[in-house]
């Protein structure tokens, strides 16, 4: 089974990056970069994700889907928020008809 703390561990490391040095953190970087620079890596990472699908190549989908999840809770901690927000989105819309759902963003 997988550890489903891997989520909020994940987030801590994620907040613990904001403060830290640009030059030695991939995250610290992506975060002084700004908001433009989280964008182009989440379309980067769709798009790979997308060809890797395309392919058929179920390892790299695996892979790009898990750089596009990362670089998509990069985006969340430059907002200030965590993955626990999106997990009660989840939560909140667990049981509800997608048809229904998208009628009552409408």
């Amino acid at each position: 089974m997988i550890d489903p703390g891997i989520l909020q561990r994940l987030g801590d490391t994620l907040d613990a990056r904001r403060g830290a040095d640009p030059a030695t953190s991939y995250v610290a970087r992506l975060l002084a970069g700004g908001e433009d620079l989280i964008l182009r890596k989440i379309i980067e990472e769709a798009t790979e994700t997308l060809l890797a699908s395309k392919q058929g190549d179920k390892l790299s989908l695996v892979r790009e889907v898990a750089d596009l999840w990362f670089h998509s809770l990069v985006l969340l901690t430059w907002h200030g928020l965590r993955p626990d927000d999106v997990l009660a989105e989840l939560l909140r819309r667990e049981g509800i008809s997608g048809i229904d759902a998208k009628a009552e963003r409408n």
